[in-house]
């Protein structure tokens, strides 16, 4: 699950309007999907996602935090995403190793104006992606690192335990 932290900031620049239609890439858990959906309360979010057990997850995920504006989409991206209405924002959480062709078509169904958010854990994500939203020209892109801390009780005293960092690379069409 996408730790709160990194959410709120992977949110944040995806700039989200009560009635954004959103792509949820690698959706996961739902958790992105989840907060986009409360945020976009008049919109809809479409969470693909080619995992049985990750899909049931955001299907109990949907039911415990009553989001029915997400529909879930289980399959592989970019194949699951035909059909899908034009996004107004996509978040890419998992690629599956089709990363170029799943940004490829985002740009291709992005409208000017459109933005897409990318997580990435591992560099060579991190390099692709980085690449990626050049390539297609999407313009104001950032990349940003976010590494988040939480304290754990160690005997009788509390330390902070370091969580994986989290780059999150932006851009607009």
């Amino acid at each position: 699950m996408t730790k709160s932290e990194v959410r709120a900031v992977t949110l944040a620049k995806a700039r989200l309007d009560d009635s954004h239609i959103i792509w949820d890439i690698g959706a996961g858990t739902g958790s992105i999907s989840v907060e986009a959906a409360l945020m976009a309360s008049h919109g809809e979010v479409y969470a693909v996602e080619k995992k049985p057990e990750a899909v049931e997850l955001i299907r109990k995920n949907m039911k415990q935090f009553d989001t029915p504006n997400i529909i879930v989409c289980a399959g592989t991206a970019p194949e699951a995403l035909v059909g899908l209405p034009a996004p107004d924002r996509v978040f890419v959480g998992g690629s599956g190793g089709n990363f170029r062709e799943i940004l490829g078509y985002v740009y291709e169904k992005l409208p000017s104006g459109g933005r897409v958010v990318i997580n990435a854990v591992a560099l060579e994500t991190l390099i692709n992606a980085a690449e990626a939203v050049e390539r297609y020209g999407f313009r104001a892109v950032e990349v940003s690192q976010i590494s988040v801390a939480r304290t754990a009780d160690v005997g009788r005293v509390r330390m902070f335990r370091s969580h994986n960092p989290v780059f999150i690379i932006s851009g607009e069409k």
